[in-house]
């Protein structure tokens, strides 16, 4: 007798906006358990989904349900602390619970059919043991100090480490540590950003072993993904190195997590799903009883404010345990800031004559330097002087960059490239001339001044850029660091992405051109996300203590500014975080934002502007109109266009909340989703294209 199929419910990929509900029901033939990985119809397609809750009772008479279409065999189901993390980031981050398990699977997964996947999980897996290393470097007073913290107490820590102080050692003994106390113990190690992974792979492979440690990161193939996730899942990897997306990773043997340069906006996803990998991994640490440390040379805010110490006005302090590593591995000195009044140097100027030359100093004594410009591209815009014609962009309210390597014009929001034109398009003039400059003008330029200058060997001056634009090539990033590393290039020009996590062992000077852009900016964090940057690239120089000593010279940050006596410039002069965070922390204060108060954005993405903030006026009317649990808490800002506001001919509008409360927020925004998903659905909103809920947001 064929035994009545039952009941199971199924997570599956559907968009919070879409109305469909967060699990649906399938029809199983036999119990599943929870976490199972199934493929199960969904409309005409068949979809990978996991089972949320197992085999219940038989559908209802008259309720006929489509069946579960494979089981995935050979997966160990989901456990029940990786699903608790997916319904609390859905709940919190007001996503729909499928979009957020399935999101955080590797694509395979979803591809490939059960005997498909039989076959790749019938290759002999690596050996994973790791090897602990016995012959260790001895530890500064203040690294052995923060290790024994975090090795004796339950966290979380904040690890507030100088650039250069060895944090990464930190990081490696307390992994060693946890994994020599627990044979099935695992930890998951995060990094802002891919070109990161690569060298703190290395070492942590030289540490342990290539079979103990894999990386889980987009930049890796859909193959590799699924061979890490399976390493990972099954337990075999005990060392998971990763972007934001690693934080979903399926750790069973999870004890410790370690979040780098946690300060960093690269750990708040701008897509779909908009959480926030440095807060998940803090509530995943929690409640799966996991020891987390945020490691940071310029914390956040919000993580310094959770740190504080008690004092008798808050005698309870934060939720964070703070750990100071102050000093320099090997007696090194944090770089001596150098100020260059703007106003004082010829007009247009891009090097003043003091900073061009101690570039020229350094490269004579056969020493590195850097050079910062956080805009890549030859010019940010061309311009004619005759009729104003600009290179906008003709799908987005943003300019064109010229790139005169390839002689384009390129939008950096849509991707629309254009030949540049050989006159002006407005009048006919040819004199259209660029604007503003780029890191491949700086190199440029740099070129020429620096043409007669001669290394100590006699041969000419080597520059090279690092940006966006020349580590497109898969392999090209780790390629142009091996140049600088090898001592192959006398001065780096480069973005942001060159001023933090590289240890760079012959930098001796830093230089910021053009930083002002920050310093008057409408985003509240604008100052903070500046001193990090800054103070970061600073930490580029000066790494290595015997190098300088055995060139008889000191390490240098020099600053450009039209605004020389900025308070971030004399925070950075002195490099005295907490001051900077102590000013910063009571403005936030006196204005009520975060951390002293709690924000999410609901944005809306329409044919026209009307449309866009036509639908977030109306959401409001109807919050307001039903009476929703903790409006009373909450203030409902009139709708704005975006900075940028049309991209890819898609207009953008926003709407901003603001609670004292968390919980009054979060309470808010779960009553109000159906109301936006019923005032979606109104004829006068016909050309909405989507909207979306930003909890916490980095930028408004």
């Amino acid at each position: 007798m064929t035994p009545s199929p039952s009941t199971v419910q199924v997570a599956v990929h559907t968009p919070s906006h879409s109305g469909v509900g967060d699990l649906l029901d399938y029809a199983s033939e036999r119990p599943l358990a929870p976490g199972t990985l199934v493929r199960v119809p969904l409309g005409p397609r068949e979809v990978l989904g996991v089972v949320w809750e197992g085999a219940s009772a038989p559908p209802p008479p008259g309720r006929a349900l489509r069946p579960v279409a494979a089981v995935l065999n050979g997966i160990a189901p989901l456990d029940a602390p990786w699903r608790r993390l997916v319904a609390f980031a859905a709940r919190y981050y007001q996503r729909s619970l499928g979009e957020i398990a399935l999101a955080a699977l590797p694509p395979q997964l979803r591809d490939l059919g059960p005997e498909q996947l039989a076959r790749r999980l019938r290759r002999p897996a690596q050996e994973s043991e790791p090897a602990f290393a016995t012959f260790l470097i001895a530890l500064s007073a203040e690294q052995e100090s923060a290790r024994t913290e975090i090795l004796s107490k339950p966290g979380p820590f904040l690890l507030f480490g100088s650039t250069g102080s060895g944090k990464t050692e930190v990081y490696l003994r307390c992994v060693q540590a946890v994994l020599e106390q627990d044979a099935n113990a695992q930890a998951l190690v995060m990094v802002p950003e891919i070109n990161l992974t690569p060298q703190l792979e290395e070492r942590f492979t030289a540490r342990f072993g290539a079979g103990a440690v894999v990386s889980l990161h987009s930049g890796m193939t859909n193959p590799q993904r699924l061979k890490a996730w399976l390493a990972a899942h099954s337990g075999q990897a005990r060392i998971v190195l990763g972007t934001r997306m690693a934080v979903f990773a399926s750790l069973p043997g999870l004890k410790l997590i370690v979040v780098d340069e946690e300060h960093d906006p690269s750990y708040k996803q701008q897509e779909g799903a908009r959480y926030s990998a440095r807060d998940l991994a803090v509530w995943r640490g929690r409640e799966q009883g996991a020891k987390v440390i945020l490691g940071s040379a310029t914390p956040s805010l919000e993580s310094w404010h959770a740190s504080r110490p008690p004092t008798p006005d808050d005698p309870e302090g934060g939720r964070y345990q703070r750990l100071l590593m102050p000093s320099r591995i090997g007696a090194g000195e944090l770089p001596r800031v150098r100020r260059v009044d703007m106003n004082h140097q010829p007009r247009r100027t891009v090097f003043s004559a003091p900073l061009l030359a101690a570039l020229q100093e350094r490269v004579e004594r056969g020493e590195q330097s850097m050079i910062l410009l956080n805009r890549r591209g030859y010019a940010p815009v061309l311009h004619c002087a005759d009729c104003g014609w600009k290179s906008d962009c003709p799908h987005c309210s943003a300019h064109q960059v010229f790139h005169k390597l390839d002689r384009t014009l390129r939008c950096h929001h849509c991707g629309f490239t254009v030949r540049v034109p050989r006159a002006c398009p407005g009048c006919g003039s040819p004199d259209i001339v660029p604007i503003g400059r780029g890191t491949e003008q700086l190199e440029e330029q740099l070129g020429e001044l620096l043409a007669a200058v001669r290394r100590p060997d006699g041969s000419p001056v080597r520059i090279a850029r690092i940006d966006a634009d020349t580590t497109r090539a898969k392999g090209a990033l780790e390629s142009q660091l091996a140049q600088v590393h090898a001592g192959e290039v006398d001065v780096l020009v480069g973005t942001q992405m060159i001023a933090k996590g590289h240890d760079f062992r012959r930098i001796t000077l830093v230089a910021a051109v053009q930083p002002d852009g920050a310093l008057f900016s409408s985003d509240f964090r604008a100052p903070e996300r500046l001193f990090a940057l800054l103070h970061q690239a600073a930490g580029r120089a000066g790494r290595d203590a015997a190098y300088l000593a055995a060139q008889g010279t000191r390490c240098e940050m020099w600053v450009q500014s039209f605004h020389p006596q900025h308070a971030v410039f004399e925070a950075l002069r002195t490099h005295d975080y907490p001051a900077f965070a102590a000013q910063q922390l009571k403005e936030r204060e006196e204005a009520a934002m975060p951390p002293f108060a709690f924000q999410a954005l609901v944005r809306a993405d329409a044919r026209t502007q009307a449309v866009a903030q036509g639908f977030l006026a109306a959401a409001s009317s109807a919050a307001h109109a039903h009476g929703l649990p903790g409006l009373d808490q909450v203030s409902l800002y009139p709708p704005v266009p975006l900075t940028i506001q049309r991209v890819a001919n898609v207009e953008r509008a926003q709407m901003l909340l603001e609670s004292g409360s968390r919980t009054a927020l979060q309470r808010f925004l779960a009553h109000w989703q159906p109301v936006l998903q019923a005032t979606r659905g109104q004829p006068e909103h016909k050309g909405l294209v989507r909207w979306l809920v930003d909890v916490d947001p980095l930028t408004i």
